[in-house]
């Protein structure tokens, strides 16, 4: 390696550890700790500062103890030490990988943990984001979206939670597209385990897995909420997909709508109390959206210019991107299919009762395997069928 360039890698390894030791310092957060650089003019002032200096400016008598006897950089050497262990990258505020729509928001974190793709994080990207719990109609609409989305270049960020955020990151990998998972956990902790195939998936397909947090953080229910922060700041739009009115999609939302970010929301049946999230947001302004042409068009001129073309894997259902086309099926086929729902799911024995008089039992079992095999029809647990979009 040439000097200089060695000589600039050290440097950009040393402000790293500067930003780390300053998150890792108890008692000041990523405010605190930004107000703190700009008052010694650099980060790496701080730690030059005497303690009598970094108490006059007001932080926490332990934040200043940790900064002035060398506890925090401690700290950050052995931090550094577990992260090059796992392979995992840590970019800080001042690096040009750092995301510029992240960096614009109020209090970015100081430094992010990666695994995978460092360059993916900073593409052009819509975050979806809904309930744990949905119904097979907010399941079908996140994945459909987060294809076809993802087929035409959008990166799908969201936070690898059960339900809606899992359904968005499998949609992308579907489209064999980018999807970057936020984690409320270290980026070494997959949370929820039954997961970890999921987070194989979006790493193998040049995505990636992000978070504030360092090593080993265990999922407390406290680090969930400001994560979402990132999801939204990360992102140039938020999809909502479900929500109840208590949730933490709703402070996803929220701070979208404080960070100045675009929110988008599918509408859902007035009489589940998991469409008051999103069907509020579009009495309150949000974009109603039914297929990817509507975000899409709401997107920059820019971005959607510089965006890869579609690569085929999007939704089938035609050049106005309608969610009722009727597909071309076989006569049994298409009998079970209008029996079928989008939004609610039909039990195997129902649907042999309303066709025990034109199908035999056997009969209904191949045509819903052939409709499975052709993606028209996915099968829940419980043996329950429902449309796919």
């Amino acid at each position: 390696m040439p000097p200089a360039v060695a000589a600039a890698s050290s440097a950009g390894e040393s402000l790293v550890l500067h930003w780390l030791a300053l998150t890792l310092t108890p008692g000041l957060g990523p405010t605190r700790a930004r107000r703190l650089a700009e008052h010694f003019g650099s980060v790496q002032n701080i730690f030059k500062a005497s303690l009598t200096e970094l108490e006059a400016t007001g932080i926490h008598a332990a934040s200043a103890q940790s900064l002035g006897t060398g506890r925090s950089m401690e700290l950050a050497n052995d931090e550094m030490g577990r992260v090059n262990a796992a392979g995992v990258s840590v970019i800080c505020l001042d690096d040009f990988s750092y995301p510029a729509q992240l960096k614009q928001i109020y209090d970015p974190p100081l430094v992010l943990y990666v695994r995978g793709k460092v360059d993916v994080i900073g593409q052009p990207g819509i975050a979806i984001v809904g309930t744990r719990h949905p119904t097979p109609y907010g399941l079908g609409m996140a994945e459909r979206l987060a294809c076809d989305l993802a087929a035409r270049g959008l990166v799908i960020f969201s936070g690898l939670a059960r339900g809606v955020d899992a359904a968005g990151h499998r949609g992308a990998i579907i489209a064999k597209g980018k999807t970057v998972a936020v984690f409320g956990t270290g980026v070494d902790v997959i949370y929820p385990k039954e997961n970890t195939r999921l987070t194989e998936q979006i790493l193998s397909l040049g995505g990636a897995l992000i978070s504030e947090f360092p090593l080993n953080t265990f999922a407390a229910p406290q680090n969930f909420p400001i994560r979402n922060r990132i999801i939204s700041g990360i992102s140039i739009g938020v999809l909502v997909v479900e929500a109840a009115e208590y949730s933490g999609t709703r402070i996803t939302s929220r701070c979208a709508l404080e960070q100045n970010r675009e929110v988008f929301a599918v509408p859902g049946n007035v009489t589940n109390k998991n469409s008051w999230g999103p069907n509020t947001l579009i009495k309150q302004g949000a974009k109603l959206i039914a297929t990817w042409e509507d975000v899409w068009e709401e997107l920059p001129a820019q971005v959607r210019l510089a965006l890869a073309p579609a690569t085929g894997n999007e939704s089938q259902a035609g050049q106005t991107a309608s969610l009722f086309g009727e597909p071309e099926l076989a006569p049994h086929e298409k009998k079970i299919f209008k029996l079928l729902k989008a939004d609610e799911a039909t039990h195997i024995d129902e649907i042999v009762e309303c066709l025990e008089l034109e199908l035999s039992s056997s009969e209904i079992f191949a045509a819903l395997f052939e409709l499975e095999l052709a993606g028209k029809v996915k099968q829940m647990p419980g043996k329950n069928f429902v449309k796919s979009f």
